[in-house]
């Protein structure tokens, strides 16, 4: 399907379906290397546990930091169009929230580099034999608690696009209200988690991020199955 704004305009449905498409992808790539990757291999609290799950299987480490860039790539073109989707309602906050989204893919795509560099330390290089086992073992896993903490850095410019797109849906009229509200509490989730994760870290939970998966399932799901209504969408453009 060829791109042009003019199609867009008169008809955003395909556009609209193929961000909620590429949005559930980025979710399920994220619960599935957080959840069956990362989650199963670190031990909190343990260096020599945690690299010796990672040195036996390591090609599963690689599947999730794949799994990742996936989620990372897809979210460009859906930040794109949803940029275009929620332009008639503010073009400037559609753009600061583009913004805000490319920032954030950018810290995200960079922080990889860590969980390859905690793969890099538990190999067999000859340049390694000067570091002993236990040292290697506490770099690795050094390199992983960093991989959160940039993590929650990305996480914070996120919050903020969940902020200004529920805000956006919101005033739209062709999104339900509902998933504008659901956003922005979303956002709000996203903010408080990471700057208590630098702040104050006994504070930072995963359950505090439960509420985004459900607005953001819920975004999705509903480009996918919904799109826009097409007759206040064209109203905008009147």
């Amino acid at each position: 399907m060829k791109f042009s704004l003019k199609n867009f305009e008169t008809s955003p449905q395909p556009y609209a379906r193929i961000a909620g498409i590429l949005y559930l992808v980025i979710i399920i790539m994220g619960f599935f290397a957080e959840t069956f990757v990362r989650n199963k291999l670190f031990v909190s609290g343990d260096a020599t546990a945690t690299a010796n799950n990672i040195i036996h299987s390591q090609f599963l480490w690689k599947i999730g930091i794949t799994a990742d860039l996936i989620m990372q790539i897809c979210d460009l073109p859906v930040m794109i169009i949803l940029y275009y989707l929620l332009k008639p309602v503010s073009k400037k906050l559609a753009l600061l929230n583009l913004s805000f989204n490319l920032i954030q893919t950018a810290v995200l795509v960079a922080n990889k580099l860590n969980l390859l560099a905690a793969l890099f330390f538990l190999g067999d290089a000859a340049y390694l034999k000067t570091f002993t086992p236990d040292q290697l073992y506490t770099l690795s896993y050094l390199s992983i608690k960093l991989h959160d903490f940039g993590f929650g850095v990305g996480l914070i410019f996120f919050g903020f696009v969940c902020l200004i797109e529920g805000y956006l849906i919101f005033k739209s009229r062709y999104f339900p209200r509902a998933i504008g509200v659901l956003m922005t509490i979303a956002g709000i989730c996203y903010l408080f988690n990471s700057f208590a994760l630098i702040l104050f870290p006994q504070f930072s939970d995963i359950i505090l991020l439960m509420p985004c998966l459900i607005a953001e399932l819920s975004l999705s799901l509903w480009l996918i199955f919904k799109g826009v209504n097409i007759s206040i969408w064209k109203q905008k453009f009147i």
